[in-house]
């Protein structure tokens, strides 16, 4: 059959989905700087798809405008069409950046973290998802059966990352059924970012043309264990010596570290409706699910919100510098990754810029938002958040996410986790 290639260019979404539009391959010269069109209120579909509330309306013009740095073209020599895809930002058609545009977030976010400090972030995104096109036996976590089962999808999961230009680190089975984890090598915020979108994009064509799906949702059931992002993360400088560890500090953390850190704890209250921000993230966020439950740092723990890692068969202390890192266990699939860790940064650049220090809690830690509507209430109330966003954006995602909580307000847990596995 005749058959022309096809581009897309779209972005990840507040909602966590990759929305865009496609175009001719052959037009691919003309769209690098007028992208394709957009509207403001397109940011504010659910991930269900309908637009509940917006303050734009119907009005006004914006471009997706591919980054050149964020292609994937990936043949999976299947007879399938090419999955050929650009990452992008959302701009004004004067060409400056959209204020809601949440890659731009994610920049503004870096620029913070270097006022503050003068050091970048590198980052690795831990994915956790489910695989359909395997059984559910008991008693099968992280085994070699669980790994047999999967057949050819790790490998053709590798295989994809690495033509698209990405490192895959892992792959595995985990711990909940038909469970699977997938990490990529760390890289600087940005791309590491986009490498998490393209990663769990491209385990969803892969899955899809084996005739399954990869769930990312944050419990794809009620009663099950749940899907984190875990982002794991290191401060450099500006030449990029890693500046995280002191073996003197507290938790083995650097001064600087501790700070990020201390900011980070700081707004997790408000945060949390960033970095976990689906209703059925907080049924994720509860006792006996490995997951985070308290504001809290805690070494080598996968309990707590912030995890420091250990660090293997470190022989030096330039080598044990260069490998220590934190992990952030607040967070799920229902993020948009730039979302995520755009807000992880700014708060740990704010907790440089006051110099806060860890804190010393009497007794237990206080706790996690119980529910996004708890976590919303913090982030409106939150004076940082406020500067971190401006007022458009703010009042976009929370009206968003509000619109998303009011129109699954009824559904009991069961329910609630089969619609949020059908969009994630």
């Amino acid at each position: 059959m005749l058959r022309e290639e096809l581009i897309f260019v779209g972005t990840c979404d507040i909602a966590g989905q990759v929305r865009g539009k496609g175009f001719p391959a052959r037009e691919l010269a003309a769209r690098k700087k007028q992208g394709v069109g957009w509207t403001h209120s397109n940011l504010m579909q659910t991930a269900f798809g309908p637009i509940l509330d917006t303050p734009f309306g119907t009005g006004g013009d914006l471009m997706v405008v591919p980054d050149m740095s964020a292609e994937v073209c990936v043949d999976f020599a299947d007879g399938s069409a090419v999955e050929h895809f650009f990452l992008g930002d959302i701009r004004n058609t004067d060409g400056s950046p959209w204020e809601c545009c949440p890659r731009e977030f994610l920049r503004r976010a870096i620029a913070a973290l270097d006022a503050a400090s003068g050091l970048h972030l590198i980052a690795a995104f831990e994915q956790e998802f489910v695989y359909t096109g395997v059984e559910d036996r008991p008693g099968h976590a992280y085994s070699l059966g669980a790994w047999r089962r999967q057949g050819g999808f790790g490998e053709s999961v590798i295989a994809a990352l690495r033509e698209a230009g990405l490192k895959p680190d892992s792959f595995l089975p985990e711990y909940g059924p038909r469970q699977y984890e997938l990490t990529i090598a760390p890289q600087p915020a940005l791309k590491a970012a986009d490498q998490a979108v393209i990663a769990r994009e491209l385990t969803r064509a892969t899955a899809f043309r084996l005739g399954h799906r990869a769930i990312f949702s944050p419990m794809p059931t009620a009663d099950g264990v749940g899907n984190g992002v875990h982002i794991h993360f290191s401060l450099h400088d500006a030449g990029g010596a890693a500046v995280t560890y002191d073996a003197k500090g507290p938790l083995g953390l650097s001064e600087v570290a501790a700070q990020f850190c201390a900011g980070v704890l700081h707004h997790l209250p408000a945060v949390t409706a960033i970095t976990a921000p689906s209703p059925v993230s907080y049924l994720r966020l509860t006792p006996n699910r490995w997951a985070p439950t308290a504001i809290d740092i805690v070494k080598q723990d996968r309990g707590a919100a912030l995890r420091v890692c250990p660090v293997f068969a470190g022989t030096t202390p330039k080598k044990i510098a260069k490998a220590f890192n934190l992990e952030f266990r607040v967070s799920d699939g229902s993020a948009s990754p730039y979302m995520a860790l755009g807000a992880l940064i700014f708060a740990g650049a704010d907790g440089i810029a006051r110099k806060l220090t860890l804190p010393k809690y009497t007794g237990e830690a206080p706790p996690l938002p119980h529910s996004l509507g708890e976590a919303l209430d913090g982030m409106e109330k939150s004076a940082a958040i406020k500067e971190w966003f401006g007022p458009t954006f703010l009042d976009a995602y929370l009206r968003h996410k509000r619109s998303e909580l009011a129109h699954v307000a009824a559904l009991e847990p069961p329910e609630l986790c089969a619609r949020y596995a059908e969009v994630y």
